[in-house]
């Protein structure tokens, strides 16, 4: 499994790591056990009522507005301090 991942690991954590994965793996092996046939596959285990509005063109913001706000601002642009040093 560590191969696959491509992870690097000691021996010493293989074995520590061994009985956590088969764990996992029983756990899994539990949860096939389930009769799932009429289950609706989701991707929440709650519904979702917040869901994203469609993806359309809309009006932008007035340029000289968005300026009002942007501590700086020069051709048409939010300046904003560096947070990546070089």
């Amino acid at each position: 499994m560590a191969h696959l991942a491509r992870l690097k690991l000691s021996e010493e954590e293989a074995q520590e790591f061994t009985p956590q994965l088969q764990t996992i793996l029983s756990y899994i092996d539990t949860l096939n056990e389930l009769d799932v046939e009429g289950v609706e596959p989701s991707a929440h285990a709650k519904p979702v009522f917040a869901a994203p509005r469609a993806d359309e063109p809309g009006t932008s913001l007035d340029v000289s507005r968005l300026e009002q706000n942007a501590p700086a601002f020069a051709q048409e642009q939010i300046r904003v301090p560096r947070v990546v040093e070089s």
